[in-house]
């Protein structure tokens, strides 16, 4: 069974959605982390959950990627554990540089709360591995500052290593601007790093666990991580 920490942030506001698609949907054990926490060593699998972190003062994530949690998840991540940033935590990613590029505000320069349609680029990672390839997924949005953006340098190298892990498509699938929620280059919804442990990503799959709610696609990535867990588990036993 693996070991999850929710990291909350003053000012989160999906944490507790996502300690219930761990625990009571997924069944493995759950635990909230205060920011001011800085020890993870008995976890598998970091959470950053969507919100607003310090009301998001400055811009979305520049102050909680100060907090004292964030040093525990950089050495948690550099070590090679499992860090999954939905929407706010995506953000703080991107601040605490475990990810590249930045959010930025919606294009429309509005809200955006909506459900979007977004395809599985990659399974090779321990978020996607039980998912088919190509899948098209619905997946909700809640965001003012979701726009991915980077230098042309960065999104090159993106897609050369095949870290774009999530893309806004419409239902079909296909790259559409339309599809497009807040104006995201390239389409993208959700990326990896390098080392494929770190995940960011705008739409929540937290709120996207059960059938009850519309759609259980999200489901997929919180099974996929419990079988890397369990399995790096095994082999470090």
């Amino acid at each position: 069974m693996a070991r999850f920490g929710i990291v909350t942030f003053p000012g989160s506001n999906c944490d507790h959605d996502a300690y219930h698609a761990v625990k009571h949907v997924l069944g493995d054990d759950a635990e909230f982390v205060w920011h001011q926490r800085k020890d993870l060593d008995d976890l598998d699998v970091v959470i950053l959950p969507g919100g607003f972190s310090y009301g998001d003062y400055l811009r979305s994530g520049a102050i909680a990627r100060f907090s004292p949690v964030m040093e525990a998840v950089t050495a948690f991540a550099n070590d090679g554990g499992y860090v999954l940033g939905v929407c706010n935590g995506f953000q703080v990613l991107c601040e605490a540089g475990l990810l590249p590029g930045t959010l930025a505000r919606n294009e429309s320069l509005r809200f955006v709360c909506k459900p979007t349609t977004v395809r599985v680029e990659r399974i090779d990672t321990p978020f996607t591995s039980q998912y088919a390839p190509g899948s098209v997924l619905s997946l909700p949005v809640a965001h003012g500052e979701g726009r991915y953006v980077a230098d042309d340098a960065t999104l090159a190298a993106l897609e050369t290593n095949n870290q774009v892990v999530f893309r806004y498509t419409d239902a079909e699938g296909r790259v559409d601007p339309e599809a497009n929620p807040n104006g995201s280059m390239q389409n993208i919804a959700g990326i990896c790093n390098e080392a494929r442990n770190v995940l960011g990503l705008m739409p929540h799959p937290e709120r996207h666990v059960e059938m009850l709610l519309g759609s259980d696609d999200g489901l997929p990535l919180f099974e996929s991580l419990q079988a890397a867990a369990s399995n790096a588990a095994f082999a470090t036993a």
